[in-house]
């Protein structure tokens, strides 16, 4: 298997973030859809083993299947754009800008949400049998993940939102790692592998992941659990979008780019006048040993 050293991996995430910007409004909008679309099925997929099997290991074990596909087919979600589209503007690369930025971001928001929705809604009426029945087990476990995940965290006030902002960094700070791994290798197999284990222990603990949040909630709107639309956004997905963004750029992105891509001056191993060696940083060589270097 084929591995791409941090060094190389910097480049790689740099180009992929200018690609992303420079990026026609119409191709973006459609990798954004599908890729929102593709991880609503697979949460669905996921709520869906673990209400029949009442194993939620189990389902966080599969729910990584739709985040591979959609990653593999070149799709795209906010969460990723969030860590590597920045690194090309401060890069400099030619034609990005700050505002570039911010048109990718809201573009693939925009298509995520809208890829998501479609999915809430064909799966709002494979649950109530075209809206003519209740919900299964399956739309009302959807029911009660929007309501814990909105109401609950309202019954805490300040220390509920700040609970659910730090949810959303620890999971873009593993979905992102998941995306650049990918990059570590050209090789399907290692990227699944390297795809799949961050994006699994997101799922099981419980973190909040906007796109996700796309799905679920608007779906429990749809078959009617007990929480409103601006419950949604306020108690979540606002809070889980700043986090997720505040997670990834700075513990993913930024992290990889300064130490990796802008690397400090390498110490120096230097013999003193006694024989005693010792490293010391290039501007703070002693001038008597300078001749050395």
């Amino acid at each position: 298997m084929s591995y791409v050293k941090p060094a190389d991996l910097v480049t790689r995430m740099i180009d992929a973030g200018e690609s992303k910007i420079l990026m026609s409004t119409r191709d973006t909008i459609i990798r954004a859809f599908m890729g929102g679309a593709i991880l609503a099925l697979g949460a669905a997929f996921a709520v869906t083993v673990s209400t029949n099997t009442g194993q939620p290991l189990l389902g966080a074990l599969l729910f990584p299947a739709g985040f591979v596909l959609l990653y593999l087919l070149g799709f795209d979600l906010l969460t990723g754009v969030f860590t590597l589209a920045p690194l090309a503007w401060l890069d400099k690369r030619p034609g990005v800008s700050g505002g570039g930025v911010l048109r990718n971001w809201g573009l693939v928001f925009l298509g995520n949400f809208l890829g998501a929705f479609t999915v809430a809604v064909l799966m709002a009426i494979v649950f109530t049998y075209g809206f003519a029945a209740e919900p299964n087990a399956i739309g009302q476990a959807i029911g009660e993940i929007g309501h814990g995940r909105t109401v609950g965290y309202a019954e805490y006030g300040a220390s509920g939102m700040l609970t659910l902002f730090v949810r959303g960094v620890l999971c873009n700070w593993m979905v992102s790692t998941g995306v650049v791994a990918a990059m570590l290798s050209d090789s399907v197999a290692s990227k699944v592998i390297a795809m799949w284990l961050p994006i699994m222990l997101f799922f099981y603990m419980g973190f909040e992941h906007s796109i996700v949040n796309m799905f679920l909630f608007p779906s429990g709107l749809l078959l009617g659990a007990d929480f409103t639309l601006v419950d949604y956004l306020v108690w979540n997905e606002i809070p889980t979008v700043v986090g997720n963004l505040v997670g990834g750029l700075s513990f993913v992105g930024l992290t990889i780019y300064a130490t990796h891509g802008r690397t400090a001056p390498k110490r120096v191993a230097l013999v003193k006048p006694n024989g005693k060696r010792f490293a010391a940083a290039p501007t703070r060589v002693p001038a008597e040993l300078a001749d050395q270097l």
